[in-house]
């Protein structure tokens, strides 16, 4: 009984500071609804509210009225870039776990210094290659650049996780006489499911959330990404905040509803080969 009391009153105090901080971590979300519920008028106070007591949706009427085309083109963007990037990372982690190429532990340790390169001297270099060949201002040049941050991370998840498919499967569907292609589609892809929704929600948020490729390559296209639109958002309507933030609320549901529904495939996915 002695040994219990203490544990309990540690465990209640863990959860306590948990509690603690994780309210003081999503305070900044919390005050972006807030704000996004709050009349215009009603802001200039001395002291703001912490509730909101006069609730307005005038804010979520000026986003569905100026943002819906930015959304669309992320939406748009971000598909694209999981396509392409499960597309190209599934198909080279096979070659890398169970087919051995030559030279492929030098392809791996270029795949992590290439997450090591800052995204703006990638912009840069991107830049000036889609200046010579006419892909400025396209919407789905912006999809390869930001399937060039997800692709190293998606061949590092797959890898990991085909390496524990067992070999004597593979080779049982070549009796059978499946050739390599029909081995990777019907068996190992399936098979590697909660890796595709790991690199696939990653792939989106990347894309969805990016800004340093939009403005360098996307900065004068007619179909921009949601980044750009609170962007220039904030510059036109500086004084209209309850938009802004009702903007930036908008702009995050995607991204929570991902992960809401996906954290349980992530977590298998992201923890796949840790353990073998």
């Amino acid at each position: 009984m002695n040994r219990t009391t203490p544990r309990r009153s540690r465990s209640r105090l863990h959860t306590g500071v948990g509690v603690v901080l994780t309210a003081v971590m999503l305070f900044p979300v919390y005050w972006m609804v807030n704000v996004s519920l709050t009349p215009q008028n009603a802001m200039r106070k001395d002291d703001p509210s912490l509730v909101p007591l006069h609730l307005t949706f005038e804010g979520y009427s000026a986003v569905l009225h100026d943002q819906l085309p930015y959304l669309g083109t992320s939406f748009l963007i971000g598909i694209g870039t999981v396509l392409l990037t499960v597309a190209v990372s599934a198909p080279a982690a096979f070659a890398l776990s169970k087919l051995a190429p030559r030279g492929g532990g030098t392809l791996s340790f270029v795949l992590v210094v290439a997450q090591m390169i800052p995204g703006i001297v990638m912009a840069m270099g991107f830049y000036a290659v889609y200046l010579k060949v006419g892909l400025l201002n396209a919407w789905w040049g912006l999809i390869i650049a930001d399937s060039t941050l997800s692709v190293p991370f998606g061949v590092m998840i797959f890898t990991a996780f085909m390496r524990g498919i067992p070999d004597e499967l593979i080779d049982a569907a070549k009796v059978d006489g499946a050739h390599i292609g029909r081995v990777f589609g019907a068996i190992v892809l399936p098979l590697s499911r909660n890796s595709v929704v790991t690199v696939s929600l990653f792939s989106f948020l990347w894309s969805w959330s990016d800004f340093v490729f939009a403005s360098t390559l996307a900065g004068g296209s007619s179909l921009q990404p949601i980044t750009l639109g609170i962007y220039r958002y904030i510059g036109n309507n500086n004084q209209e905040w309850n938009a802004i933030m009702a903007t930036a609320v908008v702009a995050s549901v995607p991204a929570t509803v991902l992960l809401v529904l996906a954290q349980r495939y992530v977590a298998a996915g992201v923890t796949a080969g840790a353990v073998k």
